[in-house]
């Protein structure tokens, strides 16, 4: 009985002593495999991060940035911007909502180009400015128009009717010249492109002018008869001068919306392409479609 214990204690030993053995080994095993795996994964994301590094620096974009109006100049340089992209610029567009900040950061080189304005008012904030910025591409009229919440046609309105128009000596001229070929006023023989609401020679309806900043224009139907209102700012409020408009300006307007940079730039690559791409057949086709009439291209 003695022996068969001893024996069989001798025999658990042994086994202890093997498996602990094998554990170990197992061990060494799990560990050399460990780090083998270690060293494929350590090696194959090197290679994955060269190859992405090679296909970057392959297909590196020179950035292109433009300022623009919401509507409908943010839209238009939209449908171009894959187009940019084929020809190797990532095209960045900086939204503006007034009439100055555009020019005051384009001449800051903050931007590369602009797109908002009509070629008289860009010659006005030149020589108000003392800057030399350059119109270089005539894009699209966006036809002036005047709105009215109170009223169908121009013969409703009234003697001393309230009469809204931008208050920019461009815009402020330009609305005084629509209403003037419609006959609501008379400025005379030739009224330069900047007339002002001093130079009415004759106001039949004895209307009043009031002169408000350009993007208060829709806002302003809620107070007055009628306002002349720039046709981005009437886009966003969901007006189209083909449809609402009582009378506009027809596609022959001088105000065209033209591509402006800074006299280093004119020149450079990226103006270049990106005049190239805005003056393709299907851009025009676009402006055609999206607007409806409320936007003419002119190339």
């Amino acid at each position: 009985m003695k022996n068969s214990k001893g024996n069989g204690q001798r025999t658990n030993h042994k086994t202890q002593k093997g498996v602990k053995f094998r554990s170990t080994d197992n061990k060494n095993r799990s560990f050399k495999k460990a780090v083998y795996l270690g060293l494929v994964i350590i090696i194959s994301w090197g290679i994955f991060m060269g190859c992405s590094a090679a296909k970057e620096g392959e297909g590196e974009l020179t950035v292109l940035k433009v300022g623009a109006s919401p509507l409908p100049h943010s839209e238009i340089l939209e449908f171009v911007k894959d187009d940019l992209e084929q020809e190797g610029f990532a095209l960045k567009i900086v939204e503006f909502t007034d009439y100055v900040t555009p020019n005051l950061s384009l001449d800051a080189n903050e931007i590369d180009a602009n797109f908002f304005q009509h070629g008289p008012y860009l010659s006005s904030f030149n020589e108000e400015h003392g800057l030399s910025l350059q119109g270089i591409f005539e894009v699209h009229v966006e036809p002036l128009g005047l709105y009215s919440k109170e009223i169908d046609t121009i013969e409703d309105l009234k003697d001393g009717a309230a009469i809204a128009i931008p208050n920019d000596p461009t815009n402020g001229g330009r609305a005084l010249l629509l209403l003037s070929e419609f006959g609501l006023i008379d400025l005379g023989d030739e009224p330069s492109l900047q007339v002002a609401v001093g130079d009415i020679q004759r106001n039949p309806k004895n209307l009043e002018f009031v002169e408000l900043e350009a993007p208060q224009l829709p806002r302003s139907l809620e107070d007055v008869d009628a306002a002349v209102i720039n046709t981005n700012y009437a886009l966003e409020a969901d007006l189209n001068p083909s449809d609402d408009a009582l009378i506009s300006e027809n596609e022959n307007s001088p105000y065209t919306n033209v591509i402006a940079t800074t006299e280093e730039l004119q020149d450079s690559e990226k103006i270049q392409i990106l005049i190239e791409v805005l003056s393709r057949e299907r851009v025009a086709e676009f402006i055609w479609e999206q607007y409806d009439g409320a936007v003419v291209p002119v190339f």
